[in-house]
């Protein structure tokens, strides 16, 4: 199995964009990406071929949103919903677009979740627990009052 490291993920990102630009044939998961990278044009300067974009750090400590995490999870969600895996998301995802109809914000609900099922499994070394993913999502579909994401910050 390939696990790439941040700098291999971030190198693999602005490789694509760049294979966009130039009009190039992309592959599945690089159509993926594309699609995800056109509707956050706020990253595009990030996506230039930059030694410094591969080491950066963005400190949330600083107010600093790192973008190639924000993508990198919307890659994911995406993915997740394409095969419906875990089985039921695209179901919870349904509930969400309800709740906030716009995919856009649904997705940054579900982003939310996403992160803090792996923050849990970090912090606690364990493996992901899809009962906390979908215990989040709930509570986001749930939720009363104003609607706000915690991802950006």
């Amino acid at each position: 199995m390939f696990e790439p490291d941040r700098q291999q993920v971030r190198q693999f990102m602005i490789d694509t964009w760049q294979k966009h630009l130039r009009h190039a044939p992309l592959d599945g998961v690089q159509s993926t990406l594309v699609s995800v990278l056109e509707a956050h044009p706020e990253y595009h300067h990030w996506l230039v071929d930059n030694e410094d974009h591969l080491d950066k750090d963005f400190s949330p400590e600083n107010g600093l949103v790192n973008p190639f995490l924000h993508l990198s999870l919307h890659l994911a969600i995406t993915e997740q919903l394409n095969i419906d895996q875990p089985p039921g998301i695209r179901a919870k995802f349904d509930q969400l677009m309800i709740r906030r109809q716009d995919r856009h914000a649904a997705q940054h609900a579900m982003m939310d979740c996403l992160a803090e099922m792996i923050w849990q499994a970090q912090r606690d070394a364990t493996g992901y627990q899809l009962e906390t993913y979908f215990a989040c999502l709930d509570r986001q579909t749930h939720a009363t009052g104003a609607v706000a994401t915690n991802i950006d910050k």
